[in-house]
């Protein structure tokens, strides 16, 4: 017998529900028709066509794990199903989904007030409004709690100074979502694009997530009034809350980076004649694709754990440390074998996998790098905390 798909290997599909296998073939469908055709052009311009965002609320995907205001309300599987499919068109599109629906729109859905929640989200839910999550600073990304950006209070406004460095859609964004330092601790502020003193640059000459718009955000007494902060985000808390619900669509996303990597190169090894018969049939292929079926499908139960258990309640951060530190760590590995099987076909953008495998050595290090995700589970073996 022969499987047809890497992850039918160990039968993936029969431990989804109906709706869960639907959502997963409805969200394949789209990326087939609307990004395949097309990914390797925007990889190469280094550009992320605004125009798919509305279609992508279409679709019902931004924000689709939260309740009201135009969300979908899904579980936390289905949203993951969602990301692996996303993903496997491009990690790209994968991310502005996640930023979109895990971080801004997270941000406002758990944080914010009625007010801000109706203002922004339906619009952000149907693709409308675009949103980003300003955090990282240019001297400050693992290390977000001495982060420079300030926030002082003058009357009854804000007054916030600083600058924030590689956000995702920072520069298309019509809001973003600024954590700064202020007398009380760390606090979360809406900021809308042509705010005075507000503004952003295209981060540019990338080598990876190309087909994903990368920004620089710039606060010169940028000032906001008080109904602009998050009134229930206090602490370093919130935005690292924020953080675990995108590393978690990372954790199912990655892997479908994999399967799409080793899907492409089963095709062109069975199709590649050399020697008088297809590369699949040699076993050094045979054993490069059977070591990277194990590690994809292993990555995608380890995923549909974690959905199980965040779907439960009861999922903590070091799991989703797991998730990411394996299956991103996996994926790259197999999208780097997969190039080697596809010879000097695999280094042009008509084949997916090294594509993925730049776009990978972001998703590596982005949402916590494989250092800190390590050091997260260490403290949780141990019970010391390698870094503070």
């Amino acid at each position: 017998m022969t499987v047809t798909d890497p992850l039918a290997l160990l039968d993936f599909d029969s431990l989804l529900s109906d709706e869960e296998r639907q959502i997963r073939e409805t969200v394949a469908r789209f990326v087939t028709e609307h990004v395949r055709p097309h990914v390797a052009d925007w990889f190469e311009e280094g550009t992320f066509p605004r125009e798919l965002a509305p279609e992508l609320g279409k679709l019902g995907v931004l924000g689709m794990h939260l309740d009201g205001y135009g969300c979908a309300g899904t579980s936390a599987v289905a949203y993951g199903l969602a990301c692996l499919e996303l993903e496997a068109g491009d990690s790209g599109l994968r991310s502005f989904v996640s930023v979109q629906g895990s971080l801004a729109m997270f941000s406002i859905w758990r944080y914010g007030s009625e007010e801000q929640k109706q203002e922004w989200l339906p619009w952000m839910a149907a693709g409308e409004a675009i949103g980003c999550f300003g955090l990282t600073e240019p001297d400050f990304g693992s290390d977000p709690a001495n982060m420079r950006t300030r926030a002082v209070r003058d009357g009854d406004d804000w007054v916030l100074n600083g600058s924030k460095m590689w956000i995702t859609n920072g520069s298309i964004a019509d809001v973003a979502t600024v954590w700064a330092r202020t007398e009380e601790g760390i606090r979360g502020f809406l900021v809308p694009r042509g705010t005075p003193g507000f503004t952003t640059r295209t981060i540019k000459k990338k080598l990876s997530l190309r087909a994903s718009i990368t920004g620089e955000l710039s606060l010169d007494d940028v000032r906001l009034p008080a109904s602009a902060q998050l009134p229930e985000a206090r602490g370093l808390g919130a935005p690292l809350s924020c953080l675990s619900e995108a590393r978690f669509g990372i954790v199912f996303g990655s892997a479908g980076a994999a399967l799409d990597c080793v899907r492409t190169t089963i095709d062109y090894a069975n199709e590649r004649v050399q020697f008088g018969r297809p590369i699949a049939a040699f076993q050094l292929t045979q054993q490069k694709l059977a070591d990277m079926a194990v590690g994809l499908n292993t990555s995608a139960l380890l995923a549909l754990h974690l959905g199980r258990l965040k779907d439960a309640g009861t999922i903590k951060p070091h799991q989703i440390s797991v998730g990411k530190l394996n299956n991103v760590r996996t994926a790259l590995a197999i999208a780097r074998e997969c190039r080697t099987i596809l010879g000097g076909s695999g280094i042009t953008l008509e084949y997916s996998p090294l594509r993925h495998a730049n776009n990978l050595e972001s998703v590596l290090t982005y949402e916590g790098t494989s250092e800190i995700h390590s050091l997260v589970i260490g403290q949780a073996l141990t019970g010391h905390a390698a870094f503070k």
